[in-house]
């Protein structure tokens, strides 16, 4: 069975599609088979990703580990039973066609709530929620008291999240592993990255999800997007002497890897 990571919360902006790209672009640099899905049906910002990766490889002739896309497959409405939802029979078809021959299945969700991405979050092994350091974005997990400091009540991703676990109980899956993940936390000791901090521990004991260390804001993400490369890729595209921001970024994504704790990975960039 493959291990299914879905990336996901209902707010853009926050890296998902950059989390997921690296993610899966290291776990195929380190010999795993990756297969991965894009549930933002308009954008596909991941599909995308990857598809200029294919067409920038067999321009420069060059042949890098490369996740595996699909597009959902388009059902039959006339296959469907009374009350059955076609959004979900594409998606787990979808699942059903790359498990057999992958290690990993990745699934980009989209930054609002959607039948899609609500189905995505009841198959997710591993559920990563890429969070900038924000109240704005903390609003996505919890509510607040005026002062940034108490948690008043969950938020309705948080109630989601819960039910998809509730889902998989029922089931008899294994429990979700839940990483919450901090970007662009910024390099300052400032009074609203220290409530942040505190906020969001008091949040994962309260509703069990782990944290992990993410990505900072660096003009590099946005400039790879257009060959579809990662920071893991630029030796290998004659890239010599990298500069200090870019060695920064490759220890953050080792250091989110290793957080992850995903099963039979060694980190070895």
């Amino acid at each position: 069975m493959a291990h299914i990571i879905v990336v996901g919360n209902e707010k853009g902006g926050a890296g998902k599609s950059t989390v997921s790209m690296h993610v899966a672009t290291a776990l195929a640099r380190m010999g795993h088979k990756v297969g991965t899905l894009d549930l933002d049906l308009r954008q596909k910002t991941l599909g995308r990703y990857i598809h200029n990766r294919r067409t920038f490889l067999k321009d420069e002739g060059l042949d890098l580990p490369t996740p595996d896309y699909e597009d959902l497959p388009e059902i039959d409405q006339s296959e469907l039973k009374p009350g059955e939802n076609a959004y979900d029979h594409r998606l787990s078809k979808a699942v059903a066609g790359l498990e057999p021959d992958q290690d990993f299945i990745l699934i980009d969700c989209p930054g609002s709530h959607t039948r899609l991405s609500q189905v995505a979050h009841s198959l997710a092994d591993t559920l990563i929620t890429p969070l900038n350091d924000s109240f704005i974005d903390f609003d996505l997990l919890a509510h607040t008291d005026t002062n940034g400091e108490e948690i008043t009540g969950p938020s309705v991703y948080s109630e989601m999240v819960w039910n998809a676990r509730q889902l998989r109980a029922q089931a008899g899956l294994a429990p979700m592993d839940w990483v919450v993940v901090r970007n662009r936390t910024g390099a300052q000791a400032m009074i609203n990255k220290e409530k942040m901090a505190r906020v969001i521990e008091k949040l994962s004991k309260r509703i069990g999800f782990r944290t992990a260390p993410g990505f900072n804001e660096r003009v590099i993400f946005r400039e790879l997007f257009s060959r579809g490369l990662t920071l893991l890729d630029l030796r290998d595209i004659g890239v010599k002497g990298l500069n200090i921001s870019n060695v920064a970024a490759r220890q953050e994504l080792r250091d989110l890897v290793k957080a992850l704790n995903l099963p039979n990975v060694t980190v070895d960039f």
